[in-house]
């Protein structure tokens, strides 16, 4: 039975304890739960703390981030150094070279392992298998419709109430986009990470109010040939910046390292 943690308990947080607790994450108990309210509840027998040093008592295999950049970088090394796995989704934190490369370097000191999901994106199998030859160009297109936007720099750039057609909110390098869009586009840093790097992928992003769900559009040409694959995810019900693929993909990871046979690595 691996023993997990879990750090932010916001909507990815409980749909990944939800999973965990109907048993789709494979042979996962959720010892505790790293908040900044005691006042929340579980469907599950979990421990709430607000208190770090009372979650890193517990002796844990993984922890889950998902709190957010800032968490990561506060937490990040302390997991690993602690001799737990760090399952990372806000991966957007790592176009920081020196959050990278000390979480690395962390790792690689205790032994331990960082764990990137797929999370709202697909073909990153495909991508990492051809970054062993030549790759061209990685190209990530993210479009989402105008709800997803409301209280983000998008705002200062068009009018919400009034857009009617596609705009384009940015185009540039992966890590210029995490910066940006720290909580939309984790997507780019993960594709980066797979591939060639957070300077070469290329990034655009669009906020479309002909839309309705959160749009991904990958390509990737290189010595493999040519990758083109578009995603349609639904925004979640309770955060439609964010999808329930997100915590799905969490699950998955979760699965393959509790199960005998391991599909698509």
């Amino acid at each position: 039975m691996l023993k997990a943690g879990l750090i932010g308990y916001g909507s990815i947080g409980k749909e990944i304890e939800s999973l965990i607790s109907k048993g789709k994450a494979g042979h996962v108990k959720l010892l505790t739960v790293l908040t900044r309210s005691e006042q929340h509840e579980t469907s599950s027998d979990s421990l709430i703390t607000t208190k770090p040093e009372t979650f890193f008592e517990q002796d844990l295999d993984i922890v889950i981030e998902a709190a957010g950049h800032k968490a990561l970088h506060t937490y990040g090394a302390k997991v690993l150094s602690s001799g737990a796995d760090l399952l990372i989704l806000s991966t957007g934190a790592l176009a920081d070279i020196e959050l990278y490369d000390s979480l690395h370097q962390t790792a690689k000191e205790h032994a331990c392992k960082i764990y990137i999901p797929s999370g709202a994106i697909a073909g990153l199998d495909r991508i990492a298998a051809g970054s062993l030859g030549m790759i061209d160009e990685v190209k990530l297109i993210t479009s989402k419709p105008v709800k997803s936007w409301y209280g983000t720099i998008a705002e200062k750039q068009v009018d919400l109430e009034t857009i009617t057609e596609p705009h384009c909110l940015f185009e540039g390098s992966a890590r210029e986009a995490a910066g940006l869009f720290p909580e939309s586009v984790n997507a780019a840093a993960t594709l980066s990470i797979s591939g060639i790097g957070v300077e070469h992928t290329k990034v655009l992003v669009y906020i479309d109010p002909t839309i309705h769900s959160n749009v991904h559009k990958i390509i990737a040409v290189g010595d493999f040939g040519k990758l083109e694959v578009s995603i349609e995810n639904h925004p979640s019900k309770i955060n439609p910046k964010s999808s329930p693929v997100v915590a799905m993909s969490v699950a998955k990871v979760l699965r393959n390292l509790t199960q005998e046979i391991v599909v698509g690595v």
